[in-house]
């Protein structure tokens, strides 16, 4: 057991809350860096050779420009992993509104896009603050006094839908179900591919869905999932996506699809709900975590899909 240490304080959550998000706007992380690397040198497709030769310029010069690497920073989120033994200065109310603060000066510092509107006046606050915005979706970890802040800047639009499928389609309506969302989408551009396609399977509606953003948003490229039978579908999928053809931003090429994650939970027995989410060209997250000494560390890996979160059976 990890012995109880002193209070994490707001004000060094804050500073991490705003870094986090400042990194996902500007940097991509080096795990799609290489990933991008990688699509264009087997690129075969001169139109979609140029559009990723420009992808890779343009992240370096979001660096070192500080700016932006993508005009549409989409709906800043935030996905935290809370240690059982830590503790919050003011408890979890208090985090929240500094995660929320967090968002609101960023915005305004690095010029994000207030993308954030009320669904029908279509009012905007301008700090991408509002009812329900940011998100913030929790887990939690054993024996730990520390806390993980991941920032992702996720567009909301298009990339994501659900199909509840039955136990008899098994893995050829899955592979029909990727099939038609990428036609949906990704030919005409509005998921801006080459993208990271992330899919759950089981659970309830609401958990499908959910994990589809998780496995699209929280997990490297070249990550495989620790069940065989679903590493093996994660690969056939990934092959299955770059067949189409559909290529970089819909013009054609032998990248639609940079990697694919499945995530799974058990579900009912008489269906097999699966949700798709896609996590454009603007691959935007960063990851620290916090102490309970103060120290913060930033790295690349969300390690959100810890073996305890994944659990399969009674402790």
């Amino acid at each position: 057991m990890v012995a109880i240490g002193q209070e994490i304080t707001q004000n060094r959550l804050y500073s991490v809350a705003y870094e986090a998000n400042k990194r996902a706007a500007i940097a991509v992380p080096q795990d799609g860096i290489e990933a991008f690397e990688q699509a264009f040198s087997r690129e075969t497709k001169p139109m979609a050779s140029f559009i990723l030769g420009q992808v890779l310029e343009n992240a370096q010069l979001a660096i070192a420009e500080e700016r932006p690497m993508c005009g549409d920073t989409g709906l800043p989120r935030y996905y935290v992993k809370v240690g059982n033994e830590a503790k919050i200065e003011g408890g979890f109310v208090a985090l929240e509104h500094t995660l929320r603060r967090a968002v609101a000066d960023v915005t305004q510092d690095v010029q994000l896009r207030a993308n954030r509107v009320h669904p029908l006046t279509r009012q905007n606050p301008g700090n991408n603050v509002g009812m329900f915005a940011p998100s913030v979706d929790y887990s939690f970890e054993p024996d730990a006094d520390w806390i993980d802040v991941t920032a992702v800047h996720k567009g909301g639009l298009f990339g994501t839908d659900y199909r509840m499928l039955f136990p008899a389609d098994g893995t050829d309506g899955i592979k029909r179900f990727l099939l038609d969302n990428l036609a949906a989408f990704a030919r005409r551009g509005l998921s801006c591919p080459p993208v990271v396609v992330g899919v759950g399977l089981g659970g309830s509606k609401d958990q499908c869905v959910v994990l589809s953003k998780e496995a699209a948003c929280l997990r490297t490229m070249g990550d495989r999932h620790p069940d065989p039978d679903v590493a093996v579908l994660e690969d056939e999928l990934k092959e299955l996506a770059n067949r189409t053809g559909f290529g970089v931003m819909g013009v054609g090429g032998d990248t639609t699809a940079l990697d694919v994650h499945v995530e799974i939970a058990y579900t009912h027995t008489g269906g097999l709900p699966i949700a798709i989410s896609q996590f454009c060209l603007a691959y935007r997250r960063s990851t620290a975590r916090v102490y309970a000494d103060g120290r913060a560390e930033f790295r690349d890996d969300p390690l959100w899909f810890t073996p305890y979160y994944r659990r399969a059976g009674l402790e």
